[in-house]
C-alpha cells in the first residue's frame, strides 16, 4: 500500500476511536474496549510493521533535531511517527474520559478536553490535570468544611 494511502486508513480508524470516546455512551463495556484496546492495538500491530520494515531503510536517528528531520524525511518512518501518536493520543483520551467520569466531570467539560488531546495531545494531558487538581482541592474544601459541621 502507498504511504498516503495507509496515512488515510490509520487516521480513519484512529478517528472511529474519537467519536466513540467522545460521542457514545461509555456505560457499555464491549464499546468502551474499542477506542481503549482493540483500535490502540490495531495501530500498536501497524505502527510495529512499518517499523520493522522502514526504520533501519531510513536516514537519522534521535540523537540530534536534524537526525529526527532526516529520519522523518522518509515517508513510511513519518507515517510510522504519526501513527505513534495516533495510538498513544488515543489512550491518553481513553485514560482522561475513564479518570474524568470516576471524577463525575460532565461530558461537556470532558469534550473541549478530549478535543484539545486529540488534536494537540500533551497539551489535552495539562488540562485535564489542571482540571484534576482544581477538582481535588475542590473536594478537599468539601469535606474540610464537611468536618468542621461535624
Amino acid at each position: 500500500m502507498q504511504p498516503e494511502a495507509l496515512f488515510s486508513l490509520f487516521s480513519t480508524v484512529a478517528m472511529v476511536g474519537w467519536l466513540i470516546l467522545i460521542m457514545l455512551p461509555r456505560r457499555w463495556p464491549w464499546l468502551n474496549r474499542i477506542p481503549a484496546l482493540w483500535i490502540p492495538l490495531g495501530l500498536s500491530l501497524g505502527y510495529s510493521l512499518l517499523i520493522g520494515l522502514y526504520f533501519f531503510q531510513a536516514e537519522g536517528g534521535f540523537d540530534t533535531l536534524e537526525n529526527v528531520q532526516r529520519l522523518f524525511a522518509h515517508p513510511m518512518a513519518a507515517l510510522a511517527g504519526w501513527v505513534h501518536f495516533l495510538a498513544f493520543d488515543l489512550l491518553i483520551g481513553c485514560w482522561i474520559a475513564r479518570s474524568a467520569d470516576k471524577l463525575h466531570i460532565s461530558r461537556l467539560i470532558q469534550t473541549p478536553i478530549l478535543l484539545a488531546t486529540f488534536m494537540f495531545g500533551p497539551f489535552g494531558y495539562l488540562l485535564f490535570k489542571l482540571l484534576q487538581s482544581l477538582n481535588t482541592l475542590g473536594l478537599r474544601k468539601t469535606s474540610q468544611s464537611l468536618d468542621t459541621v461535624l
